[in-house]
């Protein structure tokens, strides 16, 4: 094998040739970066007041729920609604069987009708004593005792109403009717079964002025303000999102979960389609107690290694056009809330960073400027 100086000067010369022109081409590759300026969106870093975004959960719930039952004991004759039914107050939902309450009744008016004769005998004979006391016909002491009489009778005659007023009373609790307007969810008797008392017949759920009750951490109770608001979104309307308020939030914590309830209510005109038990998800507004340094949410620059950095323009002051260059800063951020994050150190208010082009920058890059979010 031939190891002459020939091919080791060879060698030095390819090696001189192969560094001349990589310097070149670097050289142009820099000619033709620093003529083709990134082209960037900018947007300023600002002071403002903080909002908290706090993710809940929660289900749509019913202003009025209520098991029916009856109020004496009987046989279902008839029921008039099948579960799913709407109602309105005063619908007659069933019947028991009244056959012996009417025949009770029927004799409370016939003691009524007995009581009243007789207190009119009794008041008539005492009519017709009180003549006679006048010509002393008649013992003072019979006179008395007639006019007790007639006392006595008068009280059995309001005795007896009293009794026919209470078997109407009992005939009319034989018929369970609607309390409130509503939907009917569930039907738990059937026509020939025996009720008693407090056995539960009907489930009616009132459709009317739906609630959206949310459970929240405890550590957000004091900062959960009347005109708070929420953006709700519910699984039936997964492409809307609705304005929520907030109609009232429940001081009592729970002390298993460390929770409180929050009633919301829908402020949309166009209401949507709802039922009770629907799931919901939302996000909750808290105004932060203190001010904060803000930036698009864009202008983060997230790292595998957890790092998070802006890239900032460096000279501010040119003309919108002119090429600029930018730096990079590394940052801590904070509260993220309406597509901005709170910046708690590395970056300072006024200053501009880079919102649009800046995923592949360097510092020093040259850019040109060609727009600027709005405030």
């Amino acid at each position: 094998m031939m190891n002459s100086p020939f091919l080791h000067s060879m060698s030095r010369q390819r090696q001189v040739l192969c560094a001349l022109l990589f310097s070149a081409l670097s050289l142009q590759v820099g000619l033709v970066q620093a003529d083709n300026a990134v082209i960037v969106e900018v947007g300023e870093a600002r002071e403002q007041q903080l909002v908290n975004e706090v993710p809940i959960s929660g289900s749509v719930s019913a202003s009025q729920i209520a098991l029916l039952s009856s109020q004496v004991a009987g046989l279902v004759q008839r029921i008039h609604v099948e579960a799913g039914d709407q109602v309105a107050a005063g619908d007659l939902l069933i019947e028991l069987d009244s056959e012996l309450a009417e025949i009770a009744l029927d004799g409370a008016r016939a003691s009524a009708r007995s009581a009243r004769e007789a207190q009119a005998d009794s008041q008539r004979r005492f009519d017709e004593a009180q003549t006679l006391v006048s010509r002393n016909a008649i013992a003072a002491s019979e006179v008395r005792g007639l006019e007790s009489q007639a006392r006595v009778d008068a009280a059995s005659v309001q005795v007896a109403d009293a009794q026919v007023r209470q078997r109407q009373a009992e005939l009319q609790r034989h018929q369970i009717a609607v309390p409130f307007d509503g939907t009917l969810s569930r039907k738990l008797v059937e026509v020939g079964e025996w009720v008693t008392p407090g056995t539960d017949l009907l489930e009616l759920v009132s459709t009317e002025q739906l609630r959206i009750d949310f459970q929240l951490a405890q550590r957000f109770y004091p900062l959960v303000e009347d005109s708070a608001t929420l953006s709700i979104r519910f699984d039936a309307h997964p492409q809307r999102r609705f304005t929520g308020k907030v109609i009232n939030k429940v001081p009592l914590s729970s002390s298993d979960a460390r929770t409180f309830l929050l009633r919301t209510q829908i402020e949309d005109a166009d209401q949507p389609l709802l039922i009770p038990g629907m799931s919901a998800h939302a996000t909750l507004r808290l105004a932060e107690k203190r001010r904060g340094i803000v930036v698009n949410r864009d202008a983060l620059r997230r790292y595998p290694d957890g790092r998070v950095s802006v890239w900032i323009v460096a000279d501010a002051s040119a003309e919108e056009g002119e090429n600029q260059t930018v730096r990079e800063l590394q940052v801590e951020t904070g509260l993220s809330f309406a597509g901005q994050v709170e910046i708690r150190s590395g970056l300072e208010a006024g200053q501009t960073v880079v919102t649009r082009g800046n995923e592949t920058l360097r510092d020093g890059q040259a850019v040109k400027i060609t727009d600027t979010e709005s405030e």
